[in-house]
């Protein structure tokens, strides 16, 4: 990418609506806008002053056609969300009026922007580090108001206050180190070493914490995988469609009836949940319903949590078992189904997992159930959730070699390692927390994580 040209999108979703945005970024953005612009009251945008709204028309400057009548924004450097001269282009919602003013844009001298590329230079600008970068897309994405807080939270700085912090901490643990690195005869003195060492187990505490939030911060970035697994006909999409509150998948009384995954969303407080309807597990001949079983077998594998339903009117039958052998060493829930029937499976002991007595049908216990999901997910549930998460893979690799670097420094200090080697290890820690919010980062990281963003943002 080239950071000195002036890069242009369609900012807003195509299709019909209100308003559509085309946006422009960069030293020239004011410029390009001017020649094609053409106010009702005889105004340039050269001449006005910032965070300005002015009305007119586009007009092709070749044929002198109005393309759509518009509302110009002009917010120059550097307050601005890339930190350069920004132009928003209001024009009417359709995809006509929006692609024909970006032509003309892109032909007065503006380059297509990047996916992301707008973000990428609020970063490289110094307007946000890279967690709040990625935390743009992840409020963009977030299914949820709880996701959506996170990602607000990160994006307002609050992981990257929190690395900041540690940050400074660690400098002044590498500070006392090297201090000593020119005196290496006369070692560190016995009370500056605890006094090391204690900052040092205090910074170790605090990697490891924010180590741990990230198994249930995942779940609210990515939202928790749950696949509804058992034999045909104990009424897994009547589940499905519970869990729902509406009619999403077909049933009937003919086992075999759902041959493929259906996926859904939804919320459970809170928490977005990815919930997978499978085909009944059984033995079968016919090469449709097999694949459907291979799918449900895959469909366990990939789950974070799977609910396993038996009709609870029969007693467990050889497919019931073959069920329960295929949830063995995975995080999940037994759902007795068909409580409205006269019950003949009665003692749950049987089973390893958490037992929750349902009818789908009449639309009981789905409550208990869905309660039951949000407390096996996430190990402090949704409620009162305190402090900063990490919900980021990037992120947790990165935390998690600082914390391992710096037990390896503790233990080269209480073993009496050459002060050389403690400095490096404490300095390992302090890089790898600044490829978290982009101290240190390199042009194949910020390639990766911009491009999943969409253009115009």
């Amino acid at each position: 990418m080239y950071e000195e040209d002036t890069i242009a999108a369609i900012s807003t979703p195509l299709g019909e609506g209100g308003i559509g945005i085309v946006r422009l970024s960069g030293a020239d953005a004011v410029r390009i806008a001017d020649k094609l612009f053409v106010s009702f009251r005889g105004k340039k945008l050269s001449d006005a002053g910032t965070h300005t709204i002015l009305y007119g028309a586009v007009k092709d400057p070749i044929s002198g056609e109005a393309v759509d009548e518009v509302l110009v924004s002009v917010m120059h450097s550097p307050h601005t969300y890339t930190r350069e001269d920004v132009v928003e282009i209001n024009c009417h919602g359709g995809v006509l009026p929006l692609r024909n003013v970006l032509g003309l844009v892109v032909r007065a001298g503006a380059r297509l922007a990047m996916p992301g590329e707008f973000t990428q230079r609020a970063f490289l600008n110094g307007r946000i580090d890279l967690v709040q970068a990625e935390a743009v897309i992840d409020v963009i994405r977030s299914k949820t108001d709880e996701s959506r807080r996170i990602a607000l939270e990160q994006l307002s700085g609050g992981l990257s206050d929190e690395i900041t912090g540690i940050s400074d901490k660690l400098t002044e643990v590498c500070a006392h180190i090297e201090a000593y690195l020119d005196f290496p005869e006369d070692g560190i003195a016995p009370d500056t070493e605890d006094v090391i060492l204690a900052a040092a187990d205090g910074l170790h505490n605090r990697l490891d914490k924010l180590v741990d939030t990230y198994e249930d911060g995942r779940f609210f970035r990515e939202g928790l995988s749950v696949a509804i697994v058992g034999r045909p006909n104990v009424g897994k999409s009547s589940l499905l469609n519970a869990l729902l509150e509406r009619e999403r998948a077909i049933v009937t009384d003919t086992p075999g009836t759902t041959r493929d995954v259906i996926e859904e969303y939804l919320n459970i407080n809170g928490l977005p949940v990815r919930i997978i309807d499978t085909a009944g597990i059984r033995e079968s001949h016919l090469a449709p319903e097999r694949e459907g079983v291979r799918r449900s077998l895959r469909a366990i594998d990939d789950a974070d949590l799977v609910i396993a339903v038996f009709d609870g009117s029969s007693e467990l039958n050889y497919e019931d078992r073959e069920v329960i052998s295929r949830i063995e060493g995975k995080k999940a829930i037994i759902a007795v189904n068909k409580t409205d029937l006269p019950a003949a499976l009665k003692d749950g002991s049987m089973f390893k997992f958490s037992v929750v007595r349902i009818s789908a049908k009449q639309k009981v216990g789905i409550g208990e159930l869905r309660d039951t999901i949000v407390e096996q997910a996430l190990k402090g549930g949704t409620e009162h959730r305190e402090g900063v998460i990490i919900t980021n893979m990037r992120h947790k690799v990165s935390i998690e070699s600082a914390r391992d670097a710096v037990a390896r420094g503790i233990k080269s200090l209480k073993t009496n390692h050459p002060l050389e080697i403690i400095a490096i290890e404490f300095r390992d820690a302090l890089r790898r927390l600044g490829e978290v919010v982009g101290v240190v980062t390199t042009d194949d990281i910020l390639n990766k994580i911009f491009s999943d963003f969409c253009i115009g943002k």
